[in-house]
């Protein structure tokens, strides 16, 4: 009998939410079935697993990343925070907080994704990175205002279903501090 072919996995560990996880893995296992699957951190949701809805959204890095195409052998000695790690002990994140408030998860299936995906985009923002929107990308000119365009745009690879998109931008522009700029 020959022996068992090893090269197709490997075992790696993971930075999830403040904790490591050594696991072995098969190399084609996306992060997403590994943290879903493997981590039972089923927070995170398998949408379109085609990268196009984000409902799979997690942060890499502090990085947005649609984490059913990324390789769970790609993250490795990344910190990766999922849904399960935004709030801090029993009080929720600001994001999480303004979502309630205003309504932004209407059926909820993708509100993990888009609440990562709202926390890079206010660490983008806060860091004066330009948008597709941003009508000033002068190295000097400094963050944009916190407009809903601009945040239609920077959220705009998450899906909302229910159409929550309202909502969602509210609760976004209330988390920045940005009430002031709403409509």
């Amino acid at each position: 009998m020959a022996p068992a072919d090893n090269s197709a996995s490997s075992t790696i560990t993971l930075h999830v939410n403040g904790e490591k996880h050594t696991l072995p893995v098969d190399h084609r296992t996306t992060l997403l079935d590994a943290l879903r699957e493997r981590l039972d951190l089923t927070g995170t949701k398998k949408g379109c697993d085609q990268g196009q809805c984000g409902a799979c959204t997690v942060l890499v890095d502090g990085r947005r990343a649609v984490s059913c195409l990324q390789l769970a052998v790609a993250a490795e000695g990344r910190e990766i925070t999922t849904i399960e790690g935004v709030a801090e002990d029993d009080r929720l994140h600001p994001v999480q907080e303004a979502f309630l408030e205003l309504d932004g998860y209407q059926c909820g299936y993708c509100t993990p994704g888009q609440i990562c995906s709202a926390l890079a985009v206010l660490e983008e923002h806060a860091a004066g990175w330009p948008s597709a929107a941003t009508a000033d990308v002068r190295p000097d000119a400094g963050p944009p205002p916190l407009t809903p365009e601009e945040i239609r745009e920077r959220m705009s690879g998450n899906l909302c279903r229910c159409g929550a998109y309202g909502s969602i931008v509210r609760a976004v522009q209330q988390a920045a501090g940005a009430k002031e700029q709403m409509a």
